[in-house]
């Protein structure tokens, strides 16, 4: 688990949060990211992005007046692991 600090990038944080998740943070691993919530917008842009990159959203929380926190688990890609085939009954 990785915590990382968004607040200096203002309400443009999301493409860092994405290439964090990307570049840092292993799969099944939890990453943790403060930022500035103004409007609350950035809530929900978060939510958009996590589900976009199917990572789940673990976590939500409001900090204080001005700061929210998210913790986001980066799931593993389903599409490499192996499907086992299903024989059909004769």
């Amino acid at each position: 688990m990785k915590r990382y600090d968004l607040r200096n990038h203002g309400e443009n944080f999301i493409p860092r949060l994405v290439e964090l998740m990307n570049s840092e943070i292993l799969p099944d691993e939890n990453g943790i990211f403060l930022f500035e919530i103004g409007d609350f917008t950035s809530v929900q842009k978060v939510a958009d992005s996590v589900k976009e990159n199917n990572w789940t959203l673990m976590n939500s929380i409001k900090f204080n007046e001005v700061d929210w926190t998210v913790v986001v688990k980066k799931t593993k890609d389903q599409s490499l692991e192996p499907v086992a085939e299903e024989s059909e009954a004769e």
